[in-house]
């Protein structure tokens, strides 16, 4: 059982895992919580929209139609693989579908045939309309699919959570078909192997500025025996089977820590830090290597405790 993310944390999460996110009109607050609860939350729901044109599809997907209003969803991924938020609450996405589906989603088990529509799907999981006709033609771009794995372990790191509770909405409903065109079986495997750490590399790019204040951060804080003539630097994960990384990449997986820690920080509301304050510890760590270790593991003790409660 999980508590739904907030808005916030909701956005801050799928950034923090590298979505390119748009924010339309008054999505924290639009939803459908009128009609009935939204949470424990469970999943994440995959569906494709059966419509073209990336304006067209997300404000269908905002305002819904007379029959079903909107949200129908909470955010669509469109093809070029932004990832616009329409609501967050609950949302007319999932429908009713079926209990043991529901249940191995929980549990994380092999996922059964959907053969009812008795449980209410709209209250349990997040969902994500992907612009496609569902055709079994029209194609999904890299970009798109990109998204997809990376909304869907945004969520599941966030709540803790593995590639088990990713699903398609033609496992959840019966006679449903999305989404057509890719696998859920062959999804799952990539988010799988995004929260264990495997995404490549070049998934992560990094503005011009952003790489010059990480590589700085690195020279500023790494010893300086650590760094050959070459720029190449020590890899600092233990058990690895590359004994040395690029300069660039451990700057990206820099960047990957700080967004990550930025979600959940926005979520505990902790308070700013001055760029003098920066600075001090910078200077601090350079000339006290241990004091790292010794921060590093006070702050886990902290954040761990306040996240737990």
């Amino acid at each position: 059982m999980a508590t739904p993310m907030t808005a916030a944390q909701f956005a801050a999460a799928l950034r923090a895992e590298g979505c390119t996110v748009v924010e339309v009109g008054d999505w924290e607050t639009h939803n459908r919580n009128h009609m009935g609860p939204w949470g424990p939350v469970h999943g994440v729901m995959i569906h494709h929209t059966v419509t073209s044109g990336s304006a067209r599809t997300v404000e269908i997907c905002r305002t819904g139609y007379a029959s079903l209003p909107g949200p129908l969803c909470h955010g669509v991924i469109t093809k070029d693989g932004r990832v616009h938020l329409v609501g967050y609450g609950r949302a007319n996405h999932a429908g009713a579908g079926d209990g043991d589906v529901l249940t191995a989603v929980i549990n994380e088990t092999a996922l059964p045939a959907d053969n009812e529509a008795s449980t209410d799907g709209n209250r349990h999981f997040y969902g994500f309309e992907c612009e496609n006709l569902g055709d079994g033609v029209d194609p999904w771009t890299d970009a798109q699919l990109l998204a997809i794995e990376r909304v869907s372990a945004a969520i599941c790191r966030f709540h803790g959570w593995g590639a088990g509770s990713v699903i398609g909405h033609l496992e959840w409903q019966p006679g449903k078909v999305d989404p057509r065109g890719f696998s859920m079986q062959t999804m799952r495997g990539r988010v799988a192997a995004r929260l264990d750490g495997n995404q490549q590399e070049e998934e992560m790019a990094l503005s011009a500025d952003d790489k010059a204040w990480f590589e700085g951060a690195i020279k500023r804080l790494v010893p300086v025996a650590v760094l050959t003539t070459d720029g190449i630097i020590d890899n600092p994960v233990k058990g690895s089977e590359n004994t040395h990384i690029s300069l660039e990449t451990s700057v990206r997986n820099i960047e990957i820590v700080a967004r990550r820690t930025e979600a959940k920080v926005i979520g505990l509301g902790a308070p700013s830090i001055s760029d003098a304050q920066v600075a001090a510890l910078a200077s601090a760590l350079a000339a006290h290597p241990a004091l790292a270790d010794l921060i590093a593991e006070k702050v886990a003790t902290k954040l761990a405790a306040r996240l737990a409660s």
